[in-house]
């Protein structure tokens, strides 16, 4: 990790590097359906960018109410800190809009991932476009 930072993007003017991040990682990786991946909360969202220089590399998005999504990491650029940069840089944001309670639909396989940023369980497994999930809460403190 040289040159690896995190900017809130623009979803008109960032929608090829936005898409193109989530296309490989949940469409292309993980089989999610297109029709699942888009929809019409991005319009609206806060939408991050995690980039190695000028390249795009990660991304993920935070809704109104708080909820977190679209995490997401291009496989060249996992287990290098960049999904913990992304998700602090989230949080943040959640926090300086006074948004008490973040929450996410996590991959069973990354609670772990999500627990060491102050993440519990609050539900049992389920499907989300074939995968198991749970979901996640974290409450800010002070």
């Amino acid at each position: 990790m040289t040159d690896i930072h995190i900017r809130i993007a623009d979803w008109q003017q960032d929608n090829a590097e936005l898409r193109r991040i989530r296309e490989t990682v949940f469409i292309a990786e993980q089989s999610v359906p297109p029709e699942l991946e888009w929809d019409a909360e991005d319009a609206a969202a806060i939408h991050f960018l995690a980039l190695d220089g000028d390249y795009a590399i990660g991304t993920a998005r935070l809704l109104a109410d708080g909820h977190i999504g679209r995490v997401s990491v291009l496989r060249d650029w996992r287990g290098l800190g960049v999904g913990d940069a992304l998700l602090q840089a989230v949080i943040a944001e959640a926090e300086r809009r006074d948004l008490k309670q973040q929450r996410l639909s996590a991959q069973v396989q990354a609670t772990a991932f999500y627990e060491r940023h102050g993440f519990t369980v609050i539900s049992g497994e389920f499907l989300d476009a074939g995968i198991p999930h749970v979901d996640m809460l974290r409450e800010s403190r002070g």
